[in-house]
């Protein structure tokens, strides 16, 4: 069970460590059952409840994941496990000894590059290694793999939903009259009347500081590197598939919705001294 619901790293699965639960996640529930008149709680309940929030974390990043399939751009998103001890104290008297308990503590977004697939429009593109292409929204500069753009009514690159794709210069405008605009490997947009400029293209030193937002796009904490001409190439007429496994990501969700449905039902019963080794991961879930 631990290996159908732990993540797995690469190198292009960055670990982004926004959140360190275990410690948070014990004062929580500690301090709830105190508050609701219990002087305190067996380890087997702490156990329990830390296994549960894991795992309902999981199956909600899988259930995203698996949501974004077909998603152009879309990068999966996972948790990363980490086994830690605690000590049995349980109020039957069962021997106080070490007890393994599995808590998310790290969460991080799988870059690896999706399959493409061939869509024959000229201005569909999409990066060839590493590189974001960069785009202006309400909030400020977002970053995405998503290369579907188009013209809106007033002839200014953007993107499906309607938001600013930058080019080096800044937005760009196309006069209609200047007929049909195509992209080049090399980023460079054309009209029948010759470039008219070049996509902008970034890359990121430090992956692990960028934070989703929707489905394609990401915010960075520090700034972009630039990338210049000729260093980077894209697939014209194609687009990035999400990157998500939906086979390994059903298998996953399924053992851990099970795994969660045990381990609710384990901490009901109080009558199986064996229970707390259970929750404690001593066992096949």
């Amino acid at each position: 069970m631990f290996e159908a619901i732990s993540a797995r790293t690469s190198p292009d699965r960055t670990p982004d460590r926004r959140s360190d639960g275990a410690s948070v996640r014990r004062r929580w529930t500690r301090s709830r059952f105190r508050s609701e008149g219990n002087t305190d709680m067996s380890d087997k309940t702490v156990i329990g409840l830390s296994r549960l929030i894991s795992l309902r974390q999981q199956v909600d990043k899988l259930a995203r994941n698996i949501a974004n399939q077909g998603t152009v751009g879309f990068k999966s998103e996972n948790l990363q496990f980490k086994e830690y001890l605690t000590k049995a104290r349980e109020a039957d008297d069962i021997p106080s000894a070490p007890m393994r308990s599995l808590v998310a503590v790290t969460e991080f977004t799988d870059f690896s590059a999706g399959a493409l697939t061939a869509t024959g429009n000229s201005m569909d593109v999409a990066v060839a290694g590493d590189g974001f292409f960069v785009i202006r929204t309400a909030a400020g500069e977002r970053y995405t793999r998503n290369g579907a753009f188009t013209l809106d009514g007033e002839g200014r690159l953007v993107t499906l939903s309607g938001e600013t794709v930058m080019i080096a210069t800044g937005p760009l405008q196309v006069p209609q009259r200047d007929g049909p605009v195509s992209i080049g490997a090399d980023g460079t947009i054309s009209t029948a009347k010759g470039p008219i400029g070049r996509l902008r293209l970034v890359r990121f030193d430090d992956r692990t500081k960028l934070s989703a937002e929707g489905a394609t796009l990401f915010a960075s904490e520090l700034p972009a590197v630039e990338v210049p001409a000729g260093q980077i190439r894209l697939a014209t007429g194609a687009l990035e598939n999400s990157n998500v496994n939906a086979i390994r990501e059903m298998s996953s969700l399924v053992a851990a919705t099970r795994a969660y449905d045990m381990v609710a039902n384990t901490i009901l019963r109080e009558d199986d001294k064996n229970e707390l080794r259970k929750l404690a991961g001593e066992g096949d879930l």
